[in-house]
């Protein structure tokens, strides 16, 4: 189940309109969701403690919020599109991705960048490494409207919204 909200929050409210998020994902599951319910794994990622078998995972940023709930590992990231930083692009994507990004319109290089920058917070986080994950080891490219994973076992789906505004990534293991 995935779930996606637009409002204008405080940062502070950002965090707690997650959670809701979550509480309103778990409803099918008959789980009346508390953050006290949570756990945490070696590098962060939360879990449910009583419901190991239900995977989920959240993102907020300005302006957006989402939440993924699953049998199978999974990530979410979304965004707001604003200005990429070029050296943060140097640093996470693959040389085949940055010379696709080098190479794109300077006009179309935000949303791109957001693009693959989610997809990327997307994977890390359902393989539970987080940033520590090295994001420039795992590379993304679009062909024919899917997006290709330099890794395997993986699924990914992606939503741009509000003309190009917001961008969501889910990544779901494959069972």
């Amino acid at each position: 189940m995935l779930m996606i909200s637009l409002f204008q929050l405080d940062k502070k409210n950002q965090h707690s309109h997650a959670h809701k998020l979550l509480g309103e994902c778990l409803r099918p599951y008959n789980i009346a969701y508390r953050e006290d319910m949570l756990v945490r794994g070696e590098h962060g990622k939360p879990a449910l403690r009583k419901y190991p078998d239900i995977r989920f995972n959240l993102s907020h940023a300005d302006g957006i919020a989402a939440c993924i709930v699953s049998e199978h590992e999974c990530g979410i990231d979304c965004e707001r599109v604003r200005e990429y930083r070029p050296n943060v692009a140097r640093r996470v994507f693959t040389p085949e991705e940055l010379a696709v990004f080098e190479s794109a319109p300077e006009s179309e290089r935000d949303l791109l960048f957001f693009r693959l920058w989610t997809l990327k917070e997307a994977f890390v986080k359902a393989v539970g490494r987080g940033l520590s994950y090295p994001m420039n080891t795992v590379g993304f490219s679009f062909a024919d409207g899917c997006i290709v994973c330099s890794e395997q076992g993986w699924r990914f789906r992606q939503y741009v919204l509000r003309g190009g505004k917001f961008v969501v990534s889910v990544c779901e293991a494959i069972a």
